[in-house]
């Protein structure tokens, strides 16, 4: 359920329309297609690895492993920074949508019960977690469902007693509007809808049978990516007119699924919505929250971070390694708050990159795991799961991810003038992630792992 969840986002309940109105229908659905393929592949090559090897680290100790401790290290801290200040990005919009209902109330209120709700669930065990995932992505999926069914049938002509069939795909001369740019702004939109959905190698440490279970939620990806945001992209550009102002609004009154809710007569679609989202977002801080401190734990036992975070409570929670990612939620929280938030732009912008980056390194890992796990004479059909399409997927992933994070700017390049701020904002990423790599290999000295030394097993 978390594999399902995953996926599932504001990405999916926001941003999707945005994505329909720049490029139309037929653009939407190209770059969410190009990018969930893409994904697809990127959690096989996952997969194969978390299925062999379950730990917490995930692809932070496969990069160690396959490739180079210290890309291990550059890819872990990143990681986990990118989780620690998404907390505080996840308090900020549920507060934004408490205050549908109560808009006087006051937001700090909301932030710190959002925050200790969040330090709660990971505090009781990994079981809380767990638990409180498989109800929130429950919603989620149900919410999508329920959306699919009633939009083919207004397709159809129930609720509104006319039937739109593809009228709203031959507006002003067809499905794809704006050209190639807009296009490749959908990938880059689409790219980030998608994140997340590697929690299920973190998660994969902690299952109770990874070999089994692990195998079960990869192959479902390809199946919730043509279902959820696939489906539902299609069914949004059958009903609503791309030209629709609407549908380039961030406000929750303006989500696209709310629109066909509204269309179908469904008066209470906002409030649902709203509360649907609200739930994504809790998700979203819950599962942040949960892989930022196994990636900070698995860092201290690996000695690339304070011995201090490796420690353990009875419960078998990472409790300073919780601790202090739940402190930096807390104070990038407080910098979105003081002055214009301008400290919070620019921690934002840091770690905007860190998911592609985190991808990039997944499929670099999996490339050399293979390569690795044949030249020192093993079997393929002793992998508990085996990931199709090998080397092309690896291959075709690592390719799709420089795209992304090359072309992410791709807006400040074509307007009229260069804006240097927005050009550094978006590119920030790269070189701190840069540093931090390069950094630890020149002061370490580490090298390239040989393919005949990499190591298989828990150490």
């Amino acid at each position: 359920m978390i594999a399902i969840g995953g996926s599932i986002g504001t990405g999916l309940f926001l941003a999707s329309g945005g994505a329909i109105h720049s490029a139309g229908p037929g653009g939407a659905l190209i770059g969410y297609l190009a990018i969930g393929i893409m994904v697809y592949f990127l959690m096989t090559s996952l997969g194969e690895m978390a299925a062999k090897m379950p730990v917490s680290g995930s692809f932070s100790t496969y990069a160690s492993r396959f490739v180079d401790p210290s890309l291990g290290f550059a890819l872990g801290w990143n990681y986990w920074y990118n989780w620690a200040i998404t907390i505080a990005a996840e308090l900020v919009a549920a507060t934004l949508l408490i205050k549908f209902w109560l808009p006087d109330s006051p937001s700090i209120l909301w932030s710190a019960l959002f925050l200790l709700l969040m330090l709660g669930l990971n505090l009781l065990s990994v079981k809380g977690y767990g638990e409180s995932e498989f109800w929130f992505s429950m919603i989620k999926v149900i919410t999508v469902i329920v959306f699919l069914g009633v939009g083919l049938l207004m397709i159809m002509g129930v609720f509104t007693g006319d039937a739109v069939g593809f009228q709203n795909f031959t507006i002003d001369g067809g499905p794809i509007h704006g050209g190639f740019w807009a296009v490749l702004g959908v990938f880059m939109a689409a790219g980030f809808s998608f994140q997340g959905t590697e929690l299920v190698g973190i998660a994969a440490g902690e299952s109770e049978n990874p070999q089994k279970t692990v195998p079960q939620a990869i192959k479902q990806v390809f199946w919730r990516i043509l279902l959820f945001y696939i489906l539902a992209i299609l069914v949004i550009g059958l009903l609503i007119p791309y030209t629709n102002e609407n549908l380039a609004s961030d406000s929750i009154l303006m989500s696209p699924f709310t629109l066909v809710f509204e269309k179908a007569g469904l008066a209470f679609a906002a409030s649902v919505m709203n509360a649907v989202i609200l739930t994504s977002v809790l998700s979203a801080g819950n599962s942040g929250m949960y892989a930022s401190t196994r990636m900070l734990w698995v860092l201290a036992k690996e000695g690339k971070a304070p011995k201090l975070f490796a420690k353990l409570n009875k419960r078998g929670v990472p409790i300073h390694a919780l601790m202090l990612t739940a402190a930096i939620g807390m104070l990038a929280f407080f910098a979105s708050l003081y002055g214009d938030g301008q400290v919070y732009i620019w921690l934002l912008s840091a770690s905007g990159m860190t998911g592609f980056i985190a991808w990039l390194g997944i499929a670099i890992s999996h490339y050399r795991f293979r390569k690795a796990y044949m030249i020192q004479g093993n079997a393929l059909s002793d992998l508990p799961y085996r990931a199709k399409w090998y080397p092309f997927g690896p291959i075709f992933a690592i390719i799709v991810c420089l795209i992304v994070i090359v072309g992410q700017g791709y807006g400040i390049f074509t307007a009229d003038s260069l804006n240097w701020e927005s050009l550094i904002a978006t590119y920030l990423g790269v070189p701190v992630f840069l540093v931090i790599w390069l950094g630890y290999k020149i002061t370490k000295r580490t090298k390239v792992v040989d393919l005949k030394d990499c190591k298989f097993e828990e150490e």
